[in-house]
Parts: structure tokens; C-alpha cells; sequence
């Protein structure tokens, strides 16, 4: 990937390296970090290299001239946290590419849609839906609309205004996503303000990987599902799914995306992971599982999913884990899951090890780990 800014823009920590050079910095790290649990080949998981980013979020900044004149530009943070104008952006998408400088030659010609504009939000899908969300510094009124409008019409796309305590939707907070697992398609509708994965091939490779190396059996957990990404998918090869996640937003996406794709066999419900451990030991009732007709004694888990934010697993869901015969686990933060993985080999056994290059040219990386009891624990 070529890109302008390398090693001056801070979106991009290990900019200069070529691709293949930047994978083996991190997959080396991440090894050696592992090396006193698992002895066994990783499997790796590659992003294209450039063009891979379906959601992004730029600063607008205004360049002004002798004459008090200005222009706009996009504007990211370079490596000591200073202002940087930009022109382009090497790892958005093709979709998103295009979009960007044209979108802000209308944005500049229009005092209305650029006045106090703070920054932008775009997150668009394979299938080129694109939403396109801005920010501002003051109230939006209906000149606002009108002229947003224009510019949603003329883009064929979606605009959402922002300003404090203002949200103002032109048409429709979603974009919906095709993806394609498996030689099934499934519709996942992602939500404006709610988790979306920012790299879709990763996304999907990551997906196919857990289906390709688990044992799948009676009936499935889910905690941390957010809108239904894996949980979709995964309710193929599961008689039961149950998925808990504690944010509203997700959880209504995961829903409509239940529905969208005509599936039976999955209750998601809004509760967080220590709540569902109360649940299920019986310390507490949830008018919200009584709500939906759930009762966890119908379940015959023999498998848990947990998708945790970057502080990973708390102490009641890691001794949960240990319960299960099974366990997937997808981390955004290696920190955390050598601590968790430390206390789950107490009774599982890592069977499979894999990083997820989901945010290339930087020092993060995603892992998914498969473990299972060891035959002493069963």
C-alpha cells in the first residue's frame, strides 16, 4: 500500500512497512506473549493490503487564506498528536475513497451544511450502502435538512446530522451488509452509533475459521454478541443459541437481524455477563428472560462465545467458561486474553490459535482462541 502520509499521520502506526512486514512485527510479538500455552501452529489471517476500512471518522478542518478565505480539508492527528490536513486515505475503502473528496467540495460550496462542521463519520458495506454522518459544533435547523437533503440525493446515500443533544436522520441510521459464510448469505443491518467490524473481509474470515474448527453440538452461549455477527452464522450449527449483550442498540440490531434472515432458533437477550450468571445459578430472576419465554433450563450447553470488550473477561464469566465443554474466544486485546487464557488452561486445552489482521499498518491485532476440557475436568 502506498500511501502520502506515512510516518507522519497517526492513524497508521507502523506506516513505511510493506504489508507483510508490518503482519510478521505483530504476529512475532503475539507469539512469543503465547509461547508458555500453546506450542502448536497459529493460523493467520490476512487483510488486503490498503482499501480495506468500510468505516472511518475524519476531523474537518478549515485552512484560511490572506483574505480571510477558507478550505476544507480532512483531518486526522500525526505522530505527536498535531493537526493533519489531509487529501486521502489509503485504507478506506474503494466506496468510501471516492466519496471523500467530492463530498467535501459540496460541504465547502454550502455555508449552510459547512458551518461549525466539526467531523465526519462514514461506515458503508460490500454491498456499497453508504452512511454518511455529520458533526457539529451547533444546533441543525431546517435549513440544515434542506440542503442535507441535496447532497443525500445527489450521492444516492444517507446522511445523519449530529449536534449536541441532536440527532436528525434524513432517512434511515443503517446500512445493511451482505455476507456471505459458508455459501449462505446473511443481511446484517448495522446501526449508526452501534459496533460494526471495521474490516469486512477480515470479518468474514474470521467467521468461517471459527465454523471450520469447532465441534458443534446441542446447543450454544453467547456473551458480549452485539448485533448478531457470529451469532447469526453459528445458529446454523447449534440446535439452541442463547446471546446476551448489554447495549441497547446492539441488541435491537441483533433482532431485526434475527428476523431479516428468517431465523427460529436464537434468543437474544439484553443483559451483561455477570447478570447471565446470576441467571443461570439461580441467585436471581430477569423479568427480561420471563419477558421473552426463555428459561436457561431448556438449554443443553455444550458450548460458550465470548466477544469481550478490551478489558476481557471478568472473574464470575471466566469460572463460567470453565463450565462448558467448549470455548470460543475472539479478543481485541492480547493483554487480556494471556491473563484469561492463563486461568481457562487450568481446565481446557487450546486446540486452536489464530490473529486476525483486522486493522492493518497498526500494532493492533484481533486473536481467536478454541479450547477445550481437558478429559480430567469432564
Amino acid at each position: 500500500m502506498q500511501c502520502d502520509y506515512f510516518n507522519i499521520c497517526g492513524g497508521c502506526s507502523l506506516g513505511g512497512l510493506t504489508y507483510d512486514e508490518q503482519l510478521t512485527k505483530k504476529v512475532e510479538i503475539e507469539k512469543e506473549r503465547f509461547s508458555s500455552l500453546y506450542s502448536n501452529s497459529f493460523d493467520i489471517v490476512k487483510s488486503n493490503d490498503g482499501s480495506f476500512r468500510n468505516r472511518a471518522e475524519f476531523r474537518i478542518w478549515k485552512i484560511f487564506d490572506v483574505n480571510n478565505n477558507f478550505t476544507l480539508h480532512y483531518a486526522m492527528n500525526d505522530k505527536d498528536k498535531n493537526i493533519l490536513p489531509i487529501k486521502s486515505c489509503s485504507i478506506v475503502n474503494g466506496s468510501i475513497a471516492k466519496l471523500m473528496p467530492d463530498l467535501l467540495l459540496e460541504l465547502g460550496n454550502s455555508k449552510v451544511l459547512n458551518y461549525k462542521l466539526f467531523s465526519i463519520e462514514f461506515l458503508s458495506s460490500m454491498t456499497n450502502d453508504m452512511l454518511v454522518t455529520l458533526i457539529y459544533h451547533t444546533a441543525l435547523d431546517e435549513n440544515w435538512k434542506s440542503e442535507a437533503k441535496k447532497l443525500e440525493d445527489k450521492f444516492a446515500l444517507k446522511i445523519i446530522g449530529r449536534s449536541r443533544k441532536q440527532k436528525i436522520v434524513l432517512s434511515e441510521d443503517f446500512i445493511t451488509e451482505q455476507l456471505k459464510i459458508e455459501n449462505a448469505t446473511f443481511n446484517i443491518r448495522y446501526k449508526e452509533g452501534g459496533f460494526t467490524q471495521p474490516n469486512q473481509k477480515v470479518n468474514v474470515e474470521m467467521i468461517e475459521w471459527v465454523l471450520d474448527n469447532i465441534n458443534a453440538s446441542d446447543d450454544l452461549c453467547e456473551l458480549y454478541c452485539g448485533g448478531g455477527n457470529f451469532t447469526l452464522p453459528l445458529s446454523q450449527k447449534f440446535n439452541k443459541v442463547i446471546a446476551t449483550e448489554i447495549s441497547k442498540t446492539s441488541i435491537n440490531s441483533a433482532k431485526t437481524n434475527c428476523e431479516l434472515n428468517g431465523i427460529e432458533n436464537i434468543k437474544f437477550i439484553r443483559m451483561s455477563s455477570e447478570e447471565f450468571v446470576e441467571a443461570r445459578e439461580g441467585n436471581r430472576a430477569f423479568r427480561r428472560l420471563a419477558l421473552d419465554n426463555v428459561k436457561l433450563d431448556d438449554y443443553n450447553f455444550s458450548t460458550i462465545f465470548v466477544d469481550p470488550p478490551r478489558a476481557g473477561l471478568d472473574d464470575t464469566t471466566r469460572k463460567l467458561c470453565g463450565e462448558f465443554s467448549q470455548i470460543i474466544y475472539i479478543s481485541c486485546n492480547p493483554l487480556t486474553l494471556k491473563r484469561d487464557l492463563d486461568e481457562l488452561t487450568q481446565t481446557h486445552t487450546i486446540e486452536k490459535f489464530a490473529f486476525f489482521d483486522q486493522f492493518a499498518f497498526s500494532h493492533h491485532i484481533e486473536s481467536g482462541v478454541i479450547l477445550r476440557k481437558k478429559i480430567e475436568n469432564i
